[in-house]
């Protein structure tokens, strides 16, 4: 009896200490995740500020890295080998052109956002023959993005041949590489006049004064930013996640805070 009860409580000995040695062992930790964001400019400062360390919260084991310019410049690079794993574009020609060669998987691109493009002057020395896009010629230094690579200023060159007076102000316009260095031309008073969007204006609202938006019929279509992951995303599924997140009501109340509006 004695000897059998040494065994049993020697195998109970056995067992505590196994289950013991199990609960200490710490439980491996989830392979960190690193996205690659590129989005238009415009977009910077909401991703940067809010957008992002509200989703990198949720999710602890993801690194959301972003390249934030001029959309036609992210279709370049990406074109050129650029580790995209989501794309946002500033305009649907970009997006297209890239989904047309193979590079975004079709079936995630997606309308997101909606801005408008608007007239703005510098807040303090505000020239008063600039009230509207047909006063445009009476900037002495206007500033628009440039057509070849920035949809801000593919919509701009689109509204002001519209109203029949592109060539008068593109021939003394300062063409910027992005809509962001648009903006601080105007902000900083080296330009009397800017086509910009309208949550660019709102972020620099102190410096700069929007006196009109973009007349009714001088675009063919609204400003619409698609969203869509690469078709060779390096994490393909986590980019499907965060772009489902940008799409769900939480992340379009931020949005919607810069002044973007949900594509319709």
């Amino acid at each position: 009896m004695k000897k059998a009860f040494c065994l049993v409580c020697s195998l109970m000995l056995v067992l505590l200490l196994t289950g013991c040695g199990g609960s200490n062992k710490a439980a491996a930790p989830k392979e960190a995740k690193t996205l690659h964001l590129a989005a238009a400019a415009s977009m910077e400062k909401v991703f940067t500020q809010k957008l992002l360390p509200l989703y990198q919260q949720k999710h602890p084991d993801v690194k959301i890295e972003g390249v934030y310019d001029a959309s036609g410049k992210l279709q370049a690079q990406i074109e050129s080998g650029l580790a995209a794993d989501v794309f946002i574009s500033a305009a649907n020609k970009q997006m297209k052109a890239l989904s047309d060669k193979g590079y975004m998987d079709k079936e995630t691109v997606k309308p997101l956002l909606e801005n408008k493009l608007v007239l703005i002057v510098p807040k303090q020395s505000a020239n008063a023959e600039i009230q509207g896009f047909e006063n445009l010629t009476a900037a002495k230094h206007p500033a628009i993005g440039d057509p070849a690579s920035v949809p801000a200023g593919q919509y701009s060159k689109e509204a002001l041949t519209k109203l029949g007076i592109w060539e008068q102000v593109s021939a003394k316009a300062s063409l910027g590489t992005n809509v962001t260095q648009v903006l601080n031309w105007v902000a900083e008073g080296s330009a009397d006049a800017g086509l910009v969007y309208a949550t660019d204006a709102a972020l620099l609202k102190d410096k700069v004064q929007v006196v009109a938006e973009a007349p009714q019929g001088a675009l063919q279509k609204p400003v619409i930013y698609p969203i869509g992951v690469l078709q060779k995303a390096p994490q393909a599924a986590a980019a499907k996640e965060f772009a489902a997140f940008l799409q769900s009501d939480e992340a379009m109340k931020i949005f919607e805070e810069y002044g973007f509006a949900r594509a319709k």
